[in-house]
């Protein structure tokens, strides 16, 4: 069980430092970042193998979100009931598991049950490895939580750089699964020991709740501003090569620099992002963030160069850096909640943003242009400035 005091002790009855906790929890975040980077690197091989359209590789990717969010729900019930540390032990290598077997699809249909598995289980690693970086920042007593997603943004580009290479060697997908599934045991086995013990959130009164009672309001208004932060995320994701190719007018060497750029500051904010938190605030530190997201959209939209749109992707990527950690965090410390039940609902709310976003942003440029689209997307960094303002959860 964890204590209150800066360690933990493992199950041996040893006594383990903060640092070792952290490190053990930084790397189950690598681990589930290599996994969904890794697949990600191997997709276009996957649809050439298979031989899929544009439109049928779309409707298939569509099965991995959907189990994610489909689990979302018993996920949070699963960490409270048995505690994040099991969670983690079974959902890890299961989600490595699933990403091998990705590889062995022959058919769309069989890529599309392996990807809602694949979501299934990422979604579980999301809630336990989440709940298992809020205990940890307990521990510390101060924010810690950015530099675990920065963490997992290592991981995305460890994986495209490994993907790289494989695909260079000329590695089929499947062998390439087996490498990180390989990296992902050696992980397992030499951390799970050093999580946090037991469960680590107040008295689970919650979790006897109706599965679908009213959700709370804090965890709603959180998940609100995770919301805008996710729709801006994934219009970068999904949007920000295109915009760089139609809108930008970018050579097409240069097509995947809005991308990248966003990519780096993201990353890097999430390991400065602590830092600002413990000195102005999180509170202030969001509001910042949401300014950001809507000036570097709007900057984009009103200056459309190649210089311009660069430093303004730069922006959207520093403004969400910090956004969902910190919301996940501020879910973690609800008084009366469980933290893997908050974590879920707070995640729920967020994820619709993943999911709603790209296509958004599809459907106003169909209407009015890409460029208006992402001014639309912009508006929701306003959202977030003035919804952190009202909120008293966040600190």
């Amino acid at each position: 069980m964890i204590t209150n005091t800066h360690s933990g002790i493992d199950t041996n009855g040893r006594q383990l430092s903060k640092k070792r906790i952290r490190i053990a929890v930084s790397l189950f975040y690598f681990s589930m970042g290599l996994c969904f980077a890794s697949w990600a690197s191997r997709i276009p091989d996957i649809k050439t193998a298979l031989m899929l359209s544009d439109a049928a590789l779309g409707t298939i990717l569509f099965a991995l979100p959907v189990g994610q969010f489909l689990m979302m729900p018993f996920s949070g019930k699963l960490v409270t009931h048995y505690g994040s540390q099991k969670v983690i032990l079974f959902a890890v290598p299961a989600y490595a598991i699933c990403l091998t077997n990705l590889g062995l699809a022959t058919q769309g249909w069989h890529l599309g049950v392996g990807l809602f598995l694949f979501g299934i289980f990422g979604n579980m690693c999301n809630i336990a490895i989440n709940t298992q970086g809020i205990a940890a920042e307990k521990l510390y007593e101060r924010p810690i939580m950015s530099a675990f997603h920065g963490g997992w943004s290592v991981a995305g580009f460890t994986g495209a750089l490994v993907g790289l290479a494989m695909i260079n060697l000329k590695l089929p997908p499947y062998l390439h699964f087996w490498i990180v599934i390989g990296i992902v045991f050696i992980i397992v086995s030499l951390n799970y020991r050093m999580l946090v013990q037991g469960k680590t959130g107040p008295a689970m009164a919650s979790s006897k709740k109706r599965f679908f009672s009213k959700p709370d309001s804090t965890l709603l208004q959180l998940g609100v501003i995770g919301f805008c932060s996710m729709a801006s995320e994934g219009a970068m994701f999904d949007w920000s090569g295109v915009y760089f190719k139609d809108v930008v007018k970018a050579p097409a060497s240069l097509v995947i620099l809005g991308y990248t750029s966003f990519m780096i500051m993201m990353a890097s904010g999430r390991f400065v992002a602590d830092r600002l938190a413990a000195r102005f605030g999180r509170k202030h530190l969001l509001q910042v963030s949401g300014v950001l997201i809507s000036s570097g959209l709007f900057l984009s939209v009103f200056f459309p160069y190649l210089i311009t749109s660069t430093i303004a992707f730069m922006m959207v990527g520093l403004g969400v850096s910090s956004i969902v950690p910190s919301v996940y965090s501020a879910a973690g410390k609800h008084a009366t909640i469980a933290p893997g039940i908050a974590l879920a609902t707070v995640s729920s709310v967020s994820f619709l943003g993943f999911l709603m976003g790209p296509p958004l942003i599809g459907y106003i440029s169909a209407a009015a242009g890409l460029r208006y689209s992402f001014a639309v997307i912009g508006v929701f960094g306003i959202c977030i400035t003035l919804l952190v303002s009202k909120i008293k959860a966040m600190h």
